[in-house]
């Protein structure tokens, strides 16, 4: 089965959900993220995951979408909290109204999805519930410990990974493990497809990180070394200040402890710094180790490898994506 007829399924019936109409301060902003677009990496996973098992995967759409509107939720409420003006290159809902709407409308999302996790069928439903709650409170324990680490001189690459396991990789495992609840898939087969999800998320996060001090420009579609810039806790610069001694450590704590500098210089300087402790190549090395431990996943699964080319092909396309 070709990607895109799943794709171009999701998106027809997400352009159709009627989330509410009055008042319409409350529902406008839900039908504008929404329509913002994105990837739809998470629902299109609940999708490939369910046609591993079986030819009836059109039963996926609904709960799938269910996924992506909380994904959506969680980077509405992300928003206010890092004051962000953009997302998606467009302005954030809470610049659009303002932080109250923003609040409010993403409570409706989270009601919504709920919503759409009731086409799950009844046998299965208790199950997909379970999960889907464990997870939605793991990806708010990782956007706090963001937030912790923000305020923190130093953080551990072991408490980097488990922060971004919980607030972006989770939601991905779990999108993966729906698809194989709703399609009636065992236990252990259940847990290798979240396994799988995991890793690949781990992977995707941390190429994230490595884009934007690496990535083209042209390609990345926003300002490369924003990361940078702001002195985030990245893989980056976790392994930079572990790795940096003598003069290359001092000049490293240097930059990032100015508070006012020339934005383009101190992305060419750390970036530098990170050439010459080769963290591109030990970030790389982490990003293909994620990504292979999450094949070996799927590898286990025992179903015939037919069914899995769609997935492969699909993860292997956003592996080698360069935005």
């Amino acid at each position: 089965m070709n990607t895109s007829i799943f794709l171009k399924t999701l998106n027809e019936e997400i352009s159709q959900q009627n989330y509410g109409e009055n008042p319409v301060e409350l529902y406008e902003p839900i039908r504008y993220i929404m329509s913002l677009g994105g990837k739809r990496l998470r629902p299109l996973m609940t999708i490939l995951s369910t046609a591993l098992f079986t030819d009836d995967w059109q039963k996926a759409v609904k709960p799938a979408i269910a996924v992506e509107i909380f994904h959506n939720f969680t980077l509405m409420h992300d928003d206010i909290m890092d004051k962000a003006p953009l997302r998606r290159g467009k302005p954030t809902v809470h610049e659009k109204w303002n932080e109250n709407i923003a609040i409010l409308s993403g409570d409706v999302m989270l009601v919504q999805a709920y919503e759409l996790l009731l086409f799950v069928e009844d046998a299965k439903f208790k199950k997909a519930l379970k999960r889907f709650n464990r997870t939605a409170a793991e990806v708010c324990e990782g956007q706090q410990l963001d937030m912790n680490f923000e305020k923190r001189e130093s953080v551990s690459e072991e408490e980097y990974l488990e922060m971004i396991k919980l607030k972006t990789s989770v939601l991905v495992g779990f999108a993966m493990e729906l698809g194989g609840i709703i399609a009636g898939a065992d236990d252990n087969s259940c847990e290798l497809l979240y396994q799988f999800g995991i890793n690949i998320g781990l992977g995707f996060q941390l190429k994230d990180d490595l884009l934007d001090v690496y990535g083209d420009p042209d390609k990345f579609g926003k300002q490369v070394g924003g990361d940078i810039i702001a002195n985030k806790k990245t893989f980056l610069l976790i392994e930079a200040l572990e790795k940096a001694s003598g003069e290359t450590r001092e000049t490293l704590n240097y930059w990032l402890s100015l508070e006012t500098f020339e934005a383009s210089l101190k992305v060419k300087a750390v970036t530098e710094i990170y050439d010459q402790l080769g963290i591109k190549k030990i970030t790389e090395d982490k990003i293909n180790a994620y990504f292979n431990i999450g094949f070996e996943s799927l590898k286990s699964l025992d179903i015939e490898e037919s069914r899995k080319a769609a997935l492969i092909e699909f993860t292997e396309m956003l592996i080698d994506r360069e935005v």
